[in-house]
């Protein structure tokens, strides 16, 4: 398990990885952009001023059904859009809804894990009395199994979970902040580990209703339907407005009523005491039954 780290470690720690992090997000860096992440160039200048930087940013390293994952947690919104716009969209100088407080990259090129095998490669063949190491080669086996060098990384921002505020969620402001920052981490963990293991499975509706059940379960100990209907916009089956019509565009009278049912049959299945992750798969497995 890699070190975790926090405030300004966080951004010198991801930008000696994922050197592109260096650049200010704009037309003129993008071809910049392009020799660090597809050439593994460094960067001309390493500079990370476009960021304020919180001392309560974090990086974690989680490991997961689905293999280990960076998380980072940003504090600051506009920290949040300018390393989304770098990470997520090549560099460039794109709006970042406002609605969108997390996000998965899946599939991030690491050159360090290229240079450090090349390296050890060199070394390797030099020690057994090989004069010229094929390593253009040996470059193409290596990166033929993306596994070796593409990372996975969960960015989150800050605030309250699903824009609830405090009182519904019947705690303190400092406290739902950082029950959201539970329900948040584990909601996407969740999404990374469904998306990776059961890639054929993959519904918009069905992996919300799981990511948000697990992710209330990691932050209070126990399932609350109640609370994931609040999240979705449905009280007593009914749809009333929230963040359930982001995912689907049919009627949802009938929909609020059967996710109603299937958050009632999550409560009688999650137990307490199980692992987070134990507890993804096995909603994620009921699927056949219950959706």
């Amino acid at each position: 398990m890699k070190k975790n780290l926090s405030g300004k470690e966080v951004y010198t720690a991801l930008a000696e990885v994922y050197q592109q992090l260096y650049l200010k997000p704009a037309e003129e860096g993008r071809e910049e952009y392009a020799d660090i992440v597809r050439c593994g160039e460094d960067a001309e200048v390493k500079d990370l001023s476009h960021f304020t930087m919180n001392e309560r940013d974090k990086l974690e390293y989680l490991n997961t059904p689905a293999g280990e994952v960076c998380c980072v947690t940003i504090y600051e919104r506009e920290d949040f859009e300018t390393f989304l716009r770098i990470m997520a969209n090549k560099c460039k100088a794109v709006p970042i809804p406002s609605t969108q407080g997390a996000s998965i990259l899946d599939g991030v090129i690491n050159w360090t894990k290229i240079y450090d095998h090349r390296d050890e490669f060199l070394r390797s063949e030099t020690e057994k009395g090989n004069p010229e190491p094929d390593w253009d080669e040996e470059f193409k086996r290596f990166t033929s199994d993306k596994k070796n060098y593409l990372d996975a990384l969960i960015v989150l921002s800050v605030g309250p979970y699903s824009a609830i505020p405090a009182s519904k969620a019947g705690v303190s402001e400092d406290e739902w902040i950082r029950l959201s920052d539970t329900i948040r981490k584990y909601h996407e963990c969740t999404h990374f580990i469904c998306r990776r293991k059961y890639r054929d499975k993959i519904d918009a509706v069905w992996d919300e209703l799981v990511a948000d059940a697990v992710g209330i379960y990691a932050a209070f100990g126990k399932f609350d339907p109640e609370m994931e209907e609040i999240f979705l916009g449905i009280k007593d089956g009914r749809y009333e407005g929230g963040r359930l019509e982001n995912y689907v565009k049919e009627d949802l009278s009938e929909l609020s009523s059967k996710i109603s049912g299937i958050l009632k049959a999550f409560r009688d299945m999650i137990k307490e005491g199980r692992d987070p992750y134990e507890t993804a798969i096995l909603l994620e497995e009921s699927k056949d039954d219950l959706w």
